[in-house]
This record gives C-alpha cells, sequence and structure tokens, in this order.
C-alpha cells in the first residue's frame, strides 16, 4: 500500500475571480499547491515571460534529505517538505530559517494562510507551525497516513486522509468540524470554491462536498484511481484519472461536460490559465486542452512520465517529468511557451522532481533530495 502510494504521489504529486473561501491572492506569492486561485495560475507574474525564461539559471539549491513535496512560497520565504522534515527557507538565499521534524515521511505540500503552515505527514498526522518560528501551534491526528495537501479557506483547513476521510479542521484550533468517508484514500488535494469542496479518491470518484457540513453534493466516477488534485474554474471541474483521461465536470451538478483520453494514467493536477488546460500524462506527455471543448490544442512529449502539476505564469507552463524512486528513468523541468507548447527552456536531468512553484521571477522546485530556485541572469532581468 505504501510502495503504490509513493510511486502514485502526485506530490510530483505530484482563473478568474476569487470564489466565495479562498484566501486573497496576496500578490505573487504561491502559498498552496493549487494557490489560491484554485487553477495552479500565478496572475501577479511579471518578470519571467517566453522572451527571458531561457535564460533560467541555478539560484540557490538546499539540501533536505529527500524532498518530495512542492514548495510553497509566501512573504519572502519558501516551504517545503523534506525527509521527515519541514522547511523554511529564505527565498532569495534560500538560507534556513527554521525545521520542524515530524516523525515520519513529509510527502504533503505546505499551505500558508494567515501566518501559519499547515502540511501533512506520514505520522497520520496534520501539523499547523508558526510560520516565523515553527512552533507547533496544534496537531490534528487521523487514521493513517496525511498525503494529501491541505487547502485554507475562510479560517478553515481542508485536508485528506488515507484512512479514506476528507477532513475540516478549524484553522485556528485544529477541531474537527466535519469529515466524509469516501470508499478508499483520499491523497488528492482539495479544492474550494463557491461553498464547495472537490476532492478525488482512489475509490474512482470525484466529489463535490458542502464546505460547511461535509454532505455530499455530488460525486462523480471516473474509471479509475483519482490521485489528481481538481482545479476550479469558470464553473468547471478539471481533474485526472488513472483511467488515462482528463475529465471536465460541471461544478455545480458533477455531470459531464468533455473527457480527453491520454495514452496512460493521469495523476497530475491540471493548471487552468486563459482557457486552457494543462496537464500532464503517463504516457511522457504534457497537453494543452481548449477548457471549454477538450479540444487538443498541442502536446508536448517528455523524456519520461509527467506525474508533476503543470504551473502556468505570464504566457509560460512549467512542469517536471520523473517516476519517484525509479533511478533507471531521469527526468527534467521544462518551460514551454503556454500557447504553442515550444520548448523555452529545460533543467539539467534528475530523479525525483516535485510540482513547481513560480512567485516574482522565480522557479522554486524540489530535485530529489535538494530544493532548487531558478532565476535570470542579472543582465536579463
Amino acid at each position: 500500500m505504501k510502495l503504490n502510494r509513493i510511486l502514485g504521489l502526485i506530490l510530483c504529486v505530484c482563473c478568474g475571480l476569487l470564489a466565495w473561501g479562498q484566501q486573497p491572492a496576496n500578490g505573487n506569492n504561491w502559498s498552496e499547491f493549487h494557490r489560491t486561485n484554485m487553477m495552479r495560475f500565478n496572475p501577479n507574474e511579471t518578470v519571467l515571460n517566453i522572451n527571458n525564461v531561457g535564460a533560467l539559471r541555478q539560484k540557490w539549491s538546499h539540501q533536505t534529505f529527500g524532498s518530495h513535496s512542492s514548495p510553497a512560497v509566501a512573504n519572502g520565504v519558501v516551504y517545503v517538505g523534506g525527509g521527515d522534515d519541514v522547511y523554511a527557507l529564505k527565498a532569495s538565499t534560500g538560507a534556513t530559517l527554521w525545521t520542524y521534524t515530524t516523525n515520519e515521511a513529509v510527502y504533503s505540500s505546505p499551505a500558508v494562510a494567515n501566518g501559519i503552515v499547515y502540511v501533512g505527514s506520514e505520522d497520520n498526522n496534520v501539523y499547523a507551525l508558526n510560520a516565523q518560528t515553527g512552533a507547533e501551534l496544534w496537531s490534528y491526528t487521523t487514521g493513517d497516513f496525511v498525503d494529501s495537501t491541505p487547502t485554507v479557506a475562510n479560517n478553515v483547513v481542508y485536508v485528506g486522509s488515507s484512512d479514506n476521510n476528507v477532513y475540516a479542521l478549524d484553522a485556528q484550533t485544529g477541531a474537527k468540524l466535519w469529515s466524509y468517508a469516501t470508499g478508499d484514500a483520499v491523497i488528492s488535494s482539495p479544492a474550494v470554491a463557491k461553498g464547495l469542496v472537490y476532492v478525488g479518491s482512489w475509490d474512482h470518484n470525484v466529489y463535490a462536498l458542502n464546505a460547511q457540513t461535509g454532505a455530499k453534493l455530488w460525486s462523480y466516477a471516473t474509471g479509475g484511481y483519482v490521485e489528481s488534485s481538481p482545479a476550479v474554474a469558470n464553473g468547471v471541474v478539471y481533474v485526472g484519472s488513472n483511467d488515462s483521461k482528463v475529465y471536465a465536470l460541471n461544478a455545480q451538478t458533477g455531470a459531464v461536460m468533455w473527457s480527453y483520453t491520454t495514452g496512460l494514467a493521469v495523476t497530475s493536477s491540471p493548471a487552468v490559465a486563459h482557457g486552457v488546460v494543462y496537464v500532464g500524462s503517463w504516457d511522457n506527455n504534457v497537453y494543452a486542452l481548449n477548457a471549454s471543448t477538450g479540444a487538443l490544442l498541442w502536446s508536448y512529449t517528455t523524456a519520461s512520465p509527467v506525474e508533476c502539476s503543470p504551473a502556468v505564469a505570464n504566457g509560460v507552463m512549467y512542469v517536471g517529468s520523473t517516476i519517484p524512486g525509479n533511478h533507471n528513468i531521469k527526468g527534467k523541468v521544462y518551460a514551454l511557451n503556454a500557447h504553442t507548447g515550444a520548448l523555452l527552456w529545460n533543467s539539467k536531468e534528475n530523479v525525483e522532481i516535485s510540482s513547481p512553484a513560480v512567485a516574482n521571477g522565480v522557479v522554486y522546485v524540489t530535485l530529489e533530495y535538494n530544493v532548487y530556485a531558478f532565476d535570470l541572469k542579472k543582465s536579463q532581468k
């Protein structure tokens, strides 16, 4: 069970209007996995663009003794899980500000809101840490691994657990507000929009739950595990499934608007920007699909399977390709023209690659045992 979870994790998993329950976008931060608009799209990025992103170079790296989670960036600090620890690193230099040690591996990606860092651990706990000091404020124990990444909205933390439940916890105290039992493990990261929580489960279903009560509004059965974390835009839920398909579901009813079939499993979480859905597949491709129709706009073939989730900012789509734990298959981080799919830049080969975050002219990503920051050469800024 644990091996399957590691191999299938989306932490490589891995826009529009603010909806009910979302935190303010807070400028050019990338404060949680979905970003606060639930679309993995940063509309505030102005430094990196299609004309200069080819000049990206390593700014710094920081060893974390096993990096699996995707970085979160907030107020000049990078938060990331690695090994059994949660790290807070200075965004400008990579210097350690603090670390917090859990009892097991941290595959969950941190979410930062209102001065608090929320993260799950394979010790079955959800933690709330002081963002400045790393001091534990509270922890909540579930019945199994917490590989799901928390989402914070309206002072509530929403997170899944491998004990088959979705939890809503008070963001200040950790008190359980409600839980909803699915039929299997929940490692998908919940998305919250307009009073509803959307999340996938290993029981093959995508769920829409009332954000205040946990009551089920609808569920949709796909043909495979749903490890992908949904993206929500303009009344549509976009999500991948291990049945090799990407789905567009009506956010209020769960009705299928369209589906697109790739060559292999889709555990990547979609990004949505300017009417386009970007998503990776285990068939070594990343796809750009028309958000309204599902029509293929372009695809790009990578060196290895794309479990990682794309990030989109200022006309550029960033994504990694890799198989976690398979040291015979190496991947890269790619920057592609979001409109055409043309390659603009790629990193050196590595083994384990997380979903990237883009903020303030810097691309942050974990590559196996290190966190990296890539920015432009000074002459290109």
